[in-house]
């Protein structure tokens, strides 16, 4: 399908903010995403450095701007949120535990939506919640889909292996027991935006007491389901 709109700025400009969808891009990575030449996307990209729409992380790569943040919260809705609600709830009333969407921003993953589960011990993460990519089978499923400089960079200091990532895309989903607080486990699974790039995870998550040393074997087909859920909302809302 033709994407183009026939005005070639905005569509060159466009190609780099969807490349930025999965999380901090060197310029190089963009020049091979965008398949656009390396002056026009560091001319374009500084512009748009400019005008808050992209921002720059500490090791100087390219990130989605705060402008858009604004510019959703203006428009009244963000799509992953608003769509996110009744699927975490429906997920934590037939898992029993808390479960999370969260997104890759720059060297964290942010908690942007949950539903915790109402009475006894249970794994709170407030929305906000900045928690870090080494650890976790959230982190792991936004690490896993990541092009190779990425995935490198991101497993320097993990609690997790290129063996155990390899499992994850494999598999289409992650899980961990106690990577990133002892005593927790938890299931996730891939949210796709309409591009296909992994953007988002879904997570349940509990103690391994109540959910086992092997949380996937009872969880993972109704926690990937969700995910695809979600995956299929974000694509309707795009079309």
């Amino acid at each position: 399908m033709d994407n183009s709109s026939g005005v070639g700025v905005i569509d060159k400009a466009a190609l780099i903010l969807n490349a930025l969808e999965a999380g901090p891009t060197s310029l190089a990575q963009l020049v091979a995403l965008t398949k656009i030449s390396r002056p026009t996307v560091h001319r374009l990209a500084q512009a748009l450095v400019h005008h808050r729409l992209v921002g720059k992380d500490i090791h100087g790569r390219f990130v989605l701007g705060g402008r858009l943040v604004e510019l959703a919260s203006a428009a009244g809705e963000d799509r992953l949120i608003a769509a996110a609600g009744p699927l975490l709830l429906q997920l934590r009333d037939t898992t029993g535990e808390s479960t999370q969407v969260f997104r890759r921003q720059g060297a964290y993953r942010v908690c942007v939506a949950s539903a915790e589960r109402p009475v006894g011990l249970r794994d709170t993460i407030p929305v906000g919640t900045q928690l870090s990519m080494k650890a976790g089978s959230a982190a792991q499923v936004l690490l896993a889909w990541e092009d190779h400089e990425r995935l490198l960079d991101g497993l320097h200091g993990a609690r997790f292996t290129p063996t155990i990532l390899a499992g994850v895309r494999r598999r289409g989903w992650a899980q961990s027991l106690g990577e990133r607080e002892p005593g927790v486990a938890s299931v996730s699974a891939p949210v796709r935006g309409p591009s296909g790039r992994v953007i988002a995870a879904v997570s349940m998550s509990g103690p391994i007491e109540r959910l086992s040393r092997q949380p996937g074997r009872t969880h993972q087909e109704v926690v990937v389901q969700t995910a695809n859920a979600l995956s299929e909302a974000l694509r309707k809302t795009g079309d």
